[in-house]
């Protein structure tokens, strides 16, 4: 599979000042936000992304001297070294390195001195010894690392799913739970992920698939997110900057009180904890008596002052749990109606105690998909899906993925490749009917002025053959 990142489409949307953008370089991702003034470094590389408000998403940018960034020109015939010559082939070829005349203290004098980055490569073709006895194929490897080493060339990219969970898989797969881009593409389509549709996501991989599932959705619909522990963790959604009407659309709901909500029980009125109020020492701030004249004043006016600090705070934190009163009320009426569209479920917990609770609060006909990085936890919630019912369809597979280079006489796969993508369990949800409760069996007792019937006692039948045959036999005898 091709690895094509640069697409076409990037190309009509402008940088911004405050906007998420994804820094590439090589097969290198790093998401940054466009700030004036901040210095960012990549790559062991520091520079500045002021330069780059109002330029094309997609261009690559060069680093020159003092951190800025300056768009670099495309070149219609950019050719490194002028040498045609090239050997059969590299067995005559001894890297003992010795066959590069230029040492690191001469590169670090061409950096001072100014050259870019294709004049180092330059110079470095040009004083390698072996470079002609190469083959053409190990000429443009050759060149092809020194660019990477030595040429100080950005790419500005727009955030999408697919370059996050790259950038995710590259740099901290652990993070993300091993999720593959791949895997995170089929999870989406066997999620039946649409605008307009409600969706519950329960995930532990630092808001990226929450984040690909609001990118599908469009800003349309609702989305729930399912979080354990003190609060919903955004870390990727909030590297995608998404605008202000596609954060109106989620909402959130802490794992712990899933089983209240299906029971009716769930209590949204009852009063947080006030601070404990100050004593008079505290209020006084010293158990003496306060002194006369000028020091009573200012005891009295650092009194006053820490008492108004006091109701700020008290008022500020009894604000925000109003609010967090109202968003929990906001989506326990989004699960109450139990009619979710899709269920999405990618965590490094056990998935089986979160998936059976939050079956429960979606529609019938409904596709739910579990991600999770070792099979054994999916096998067991496909057995218990089984036999509890309420889910058809039920599938569990295993995403397989392999990078392939496509260069002229050179089309072979990448050496380095991933393990494993992971396992989905994917299904259906139906309406379970309560089985019908049988009739015991109808007993007749005797009447009490009749003899209770005796058991007839049927003496042994003799197996006798039949009379067809008896006769032939009789037959035969005669």
């Amino acid at each position: 599979m091709a690895n094509n990142v640069d697409d076409s489409s990037d190309a009509q949307y402008t940088i911004k000042e405050g906007d998420c953008v994804v820094l590439k370089r090589g097969d290198v991702f790093k998401a940054a936000q466009i700030q004036k003034n901040r210095k960012v470094i990549f790559e062991k590389q520091w520079f500045f992304l002021d330069n780059a408000v109002g330029e094309l998403y997609g261009t690559a940018f060069e680093v020159v001297s003092g951190g800025t960034l300056q768009p670099k020109k495309p070149k219609l015939t950019e050719s490194i070294t002028e040498v045609k010559e090239a050997g059969i082939d590299n067995r005559n070829i001894v890297d003992d390195g010795r066959s590069q005349k230029l040492t690191r203290d001469d590169i670090e004098a061409l950096k001072g001195q100014g050259l870019k980055g294709q004049d180092i490569v330059q110079q470095l073709v040009e004083n390698s010894s072996s470079f002609r006895d190469k083959t053409e194929f190990a000429q443009e490897k050759y060149i092809k690392k020194k660019k990477k080493k030595y040429e100080n060339t950005v790419t500005i990219l727009k955030p999408s799913t697919r370059i996050l969970a790259q950038m995710y898989h590259g740099r901290e797969p652990g993070k993300i739970c091993h999720l593959r881009y791949d895997s995170l593409a089929q999870m989406l389509t066997l999620g039946n992920i649409h605008a307009g549709s409600k969706v519950i996501v329960f995930e532990t991989c630092a808001g990226l698939v929450l984040g690909a599932v609001m990118e599908r959705m469009g800003g349309q619909g609702s989305v729930i997110q399912m979080y354990p522990g003190g609060g919903p963790v955004r870390g990727a959604t909030d590297s995608f900057g998404f605008p202000e009407h596609f954060l109106r659309t989620l909402h959130h709901f802490p794992l712990c009180h899933t089983h209240a909500l299906l029971a009716g029980r769930l209590s949204l009125d009852a009063p947080e904890p006030d601070a404990p109020p100050l004593g008079r020492s505290q209020e006084s701030g010293d158990t003496d008596p306060a002194p006369q004249g000028t020091e009573e004043t200012e005891m009295e006016r650092e009194t006053e002052e820490r008492e108004k600090r006091r109701e700020d705070k008290a008022q500020e934190r009894k604000m925000k749990n109003e609010e967090k009163r109202k968003r929990l009320s906001d989506a326990a009426a989004l699960l109450q109606p139990r009619n979710a569209d899709g269920l999405v479920i990618a965590s490094r917990l056990h998935p089986c105690p979160v998936l059976l609770p939050l079956l429960q609060f979606m529609a019938p006909s409904r596709p739910f998909v579990v991600y999770s990085q070792y099979r054994e936890p999916l096998i067991e919630c496909y057995t218990k899906l089984r036999e509890q019912g309420g889910a058809i369809n039920l599938r569990l597979s295993e995403t397989w993925l392999r990078h392939y280079q496509v260069l002229p006489n050179r089309t072979h796969p990448v050496l380095l490749m991933s393990g494993g993508g992971g396992y989905i369990l994917s299904g259906t949800t139906v309406t379970v009917n309560p089985p019908k409760p049988t009739p015991p069996p109808r007993v007749e007792e005797p009447s009490p002025k009749s003899n209770p019937p005796r058991p007839q006692t049927h003496p042994p039948q003799s197996v006798e053959e039949p009379s067809s045959k008896r006769i032939k036999l009789n037959e035969v005898d005669g």
